[in-house]
């Protein structure tokens, strides 16, 4: 399962808010048990998820390249990313539901408010424990109004018909609402988790969001990682629609692995957009080439764009897609703009004089392109690589069935996919059913929200 790891980190991470939070709560299931007593202990237990979780969302934004090994590459964290902010999203509307629509329900004579007892005899509150509850009912107004703006962004950044562009510009701001409420949590939280472990966690857990978001607001994320770059040749393959631009890269650019990708900048005001390299790296010509198809407006005006001579920015390399298992036999499948990882693979196995594994490389493709199948023809024969083009008008679609007949020792292979979402959850479940190992699936999760 090519999400298994993130999921695993994902309920980790929820199980373990959890268990700090029980340490912490001596009354979980408090008696009697009403509706009153259970807000009291489900408003702190779901703010201390909501704010665990966006913390590590804000932390994952900055694009840590340490943790790429641990949760299987950068378009993985990307997912969690999004999922953490679903938690989080659903987290905070049952978190806002008690808190503010017990008022409401209140008023509406649904329900009677018990009458509070007096503070115990002899308890006194700490200084600091004082002047957080001075702060309650600004920390109060804050979170709610906080919460409204965060979760029509995070509902926007969900809706994939909202444009790239927007998105990009939209979304930083979630930092600025994450900000916002670490001072909520901070005054609301229950004082006495600050000297339990939960308290601890939660402590560490917002200091290093906020950090991130800082840098997230100053646009700093990958800032050491970025060089500068010339746009020196392009090619089209109007068969296709798609633009192959090599950009010539200043000193600076680490090298990459075949499969990785990276974030480039054409102009300032549109942000960074995450492209699949779609070459070998070779230091003696330190170049990178990208093979973009026109499928939104951005992508439309690439042809206009980069020109030779453009001046861009690059940031990365990302990703863990790099066809490293061990394994003796490989099968690809390149679908549609998904063929860019392979290219890049195949020439990197030329320059070495072949590959290590026997390979089978599926192209399937809507569109013909005489020009970049023979490319294609050409970089797989230098590769050693056995090459099968599906054109879908002419082929019919691709499917597991065909996979396994044209490779017939495909239980000995691993299977790397790179294309669309759907087409690549359909082959996982086809192959995991005739019983490829989940570990023998890789899938590049190309989508960046």
């Amino acid at each position: 399962m090519p999400t298994h790891r993130i999921r695993h980190a994902l309920v980790a991470l929820l199980a373990a808010l959890t268990l700090l939070w029980l340490l912490a709560e001596p009354s979980p299931w408090p008696q009697p048990l009403t509706w009153f007593s259970f807000r009291a202990v489900f408003v702190q237990y779901s703010g201390v998820i909501a704010i665990g979780v966006m913390s590590v969302a804000m932390l994952l934004a900055l694009r840590p390249r340490r943790l790429e090994p641990h949760l299987d590459g950068l378009d993985k964290m990307y997912r969690l990313h999004k999922w953490l902010g679903i938690a989080a999203l659903s987290t905070s509307v049952l978190h806002w539901w008690f808190a503010k629509g017990t008022k409401w329900m209140v008023g509406w004579g649904w329900l009677e408010r018990p009458v509070r007892g007096p503070r115990p005899a002899g308890v006194e509150r700490s200084y600091l424990e004082a002047l957080l509850g001075s702060q309650r009912g600004l920390a109060e107004t804050v979170g709610e109004w906080v919460f409204y703006a965060a979760a029509i962004l995070m509902i926007l950044a969900l809706v994939k018909r909202f444009p790239y562009h927007l998105f990009a510009k939209t979304h930083k701001w979630l930092a600025a609402a994450y900000l916002a409420l670490v001072f909520h949590s901070v005054v609301l939280v229950k004082f006495s988790y600050w000297t339990q472990p939960v308290g601890v966690i939660l402590a560490l857990l917002m200091a290093g969001g906020t950090v991130a978001a800082v840098l997230v607001l100053a646009g700093r994320v990958g800032a050491r990682r970025k060089v500068r770059g010339t746009v020196v040749e392009t090619r089209r393959y109007p068969g296709v629609d798609s633009l192959e631009t090599v950009i010539e890269m200043a000193p600076g650019w680490p090298g990459h692995a075949a499969g990785q990708f990276a974030f480039v900048t054409v102009d300032a005001k549109d942000g960074a957009h995450p492209y699949t390299i779609a070459s070998a790296w070779d230091a003696q010509s330190p170049r990178l080439s990208f093979i973009t198809k026109a499928l939104g407006d951005h992508t439309r005006a690439l042809p206009e764009l980069l020109r030779p001579g453009r001046a861009v920015t690059v940031e990365g390399p990302y990703g863990r897609f790099d066809f490293e298992d061990g394994r003796a036999r490989q099968i690809w499948v390149g679908a549609g703009i998904g063929i860019t990882p392979f290219v890049a693979r195949m020439q990197q196995l030329a320059r070495r004089g072949g590959p290590h594994a026997q390979v089978d490389l599926f192209h399937a493709t809507a569109q013909r392109d005489e020009a970049a199948l023979a490319r294609l023809r050409a970089d797989a024969e230098a590769a050693g690589i056995r090459l099968h083009v599906l054109v879908d008008a002419e082929d019919g679609l691709l499917d597991g069935e065909r996979i396994r007949r044209l490779v017939p020792d495909w239980a000995q292979a691993s299977l790397w996919f790179c294309g669309p979402g759907g087409f690549g959850r359909a082959l996982h479940a086809d192959f995991a059913a005739r019983g490829l190992p989940a570990r023998a699936f890789h899938q590049e999760l190309f989508q960046m929200r």
